[in-house]
């Protein structure tokens, strides 16, 4: 058989390995569109803090590993698919055909139209690319603007912050990492920042960016900036554009199911652009962080195999260091309609715990400062764990995770251990 893996991001680079484990014969195409070797991007801050060089970011770290494994490494990009005649255009005007197909291709960032963003010294920071003009101009005691305060916002910020430049931020949402954290945890984040010397603006937005040196930046808010650099940090898009009319089923991103199988018969997704059952809420969602590209890439190669694998589900799940303030959001942090919430905070000593329930279920929460809890609050999360009595104590003493989680996750799982038992 063919199979061909469109994008060697993390989630490519595992569904080409697993493949090859599981099926020692199939021909493999694995396809990426950046000349450098397939690398993360999530290495990228480390990069730029000096802390790795670029071979650094590479996923296997040997120039023959691909080569050895028998796969094919090609430097292309999908531009159309016809899923009907499972024929795949590439940006050459070639075709390839395939056996099974797996949708890799990650997400790019959101472009906002802001007259300005195509001018020198205007980058994103999602590539090696990108880095490397970063580097240049974000030297110690430059002015550099960054658009954006959301979770790759934050830890591009603290890359930047440890190479010394004059940081500002200007985030459109009323809070630090709005898409993750409530308004009490998002104020304390802002303002443990601004702590460190990083000037922060909320509920501001860049209206236009002017060429010269330095770039000038107007705000919202009436103030003009004198920059040497603006990164934009506004959140990514998965790159599904080649899809369209192809006969694959795209919402947010290629929807999926357990199987990490398309309405496609052998066409499969995985990673950043795949949209799969969220463990909390049972909705659909596209969560682009690696563990969950991994598990889906996992289970679609295996698939992909001809071995059944099934993929439990992904959960929405951050855990962020903001200059060295730790802060973790997991499930349906929001809440839900009628569900019960509580909130402690401390100030002083930079704490903050929010609990969201539905009935006796823990179906989210935000956190910062509370490192402790991080595994239990995803596994009463991720669990779905009936919490019984010990939601009403929860209730009036939120710091009892631990106590709540050995008392009713150890009990269910017993429970559902001695069901076959039972039930032979």
């Amino acid at each position: 058989m063919k199979h061909v893996i469109l994008g060697a991001g993390p989630a490519g680079v595992i569904a080409a390995e697993t493949l090859r484990k599981q099926a020692p014969h199939d021909e493999i195409v694995l396809i990426g569109d950046e000349r450098e070797p397939p690398y993360s991007r999530m290495a990228i801050p480390y990069l730029l803090t000096g802390q790795i060089g670029e071979p650094g970011t590479y996923l296997r770290k040997t120039a023959d590993h691909f080569q050895r494994l028998d796969i094919q490494l090609r430097q292309q990009r999908a531009k159309r698919l016809d899923a009907a005649s499972r024929r795949l255009t590439l940006d050459d005007d070639s075709v390839t055909g395939f056996d099974t197909l797996l949708i890799a291709t990650g997400s790019s960032p959101v472009r906002p139209p802001i007259p300005g963003m195509n001018l020198p010294g205007v980058h994103a920071c999602w590539t090696l690319n990108d880095a490397r003009a970063i580097e240049r101009l974000a030297t110690k005691g430059a002015r550099v603007l960054q658009m954006g305060a959301g979770f790759i916002g934050c830890i591009i910020m603290e890359a930047l912050a440890m190479r010394g430049v004059q940081l500002t931020v200007v985030e459109m949402g009323d809070r630090m990492v709005p898409r993750m954290m409530g308004p009490t945890a998002g104020g304390m984040i802002k303002r443990w920042v601004e702590s460190k010397g990083v000037t922060v603006f909320t509920g501001t937005r860049v209206e236009a960016i002017e060429s010269g040196t330095p770039l000038k930046v107007r705000l919202s808010n009436g103030q003009h900036l004198s920059v040497d650099l603006v990164i934009s940090a506004t959140g990514v898009k998965p790159n599904i554009g080649f899809l369209e009319n192809s006969g694959v089923t795209c919402l947010q991103g290629v929807l999926t199911d357990e199987h990490m199988r398309t309405n496609v018969p052998g066409i499969y997704a995985a990673g950043d652009c795949a949209e799969a059952l969220d463990l909390a809420t049972g909705r659909t969602i596209v969560s682009a962080i690696q563990p969950n590209a991994a598990d889906q890439a996992y289970v679609a190669a295996m698939n992909m195999a001809g071995k059944a694998a099934v993929l439990k589900g992904v959960t929405q799940i951050n855990v962020l260091d903001t200059l060295g303030l730790v802060s973790t959001s997991f499930g349906d942090w929001q809440g839900v309609p009628g569900g019960d919430r509580v909130e402690l905070t401390d100030e002083t000593l930079w704490k903050h715990l929010s609990l969201q329930f539905d009935g006796d279920r823990l179906v989210g929460c935000n956190s910062i400062g509370w490192t402790d809890h991080v595994g239990v609050m995803r596994g009463l999360v991720e669990g779905r764990v009936r919490l019984g009595a010990w939601k009403d104590r929860l209730m009036r003493e939120p710091t009892r995770l631990m106590e709540a989680y050995l008392a009713c996750a150890q009990s269910q799982h017993q429970w559902q251990a001695a069901r076959p038992k039972a039930a032979a």
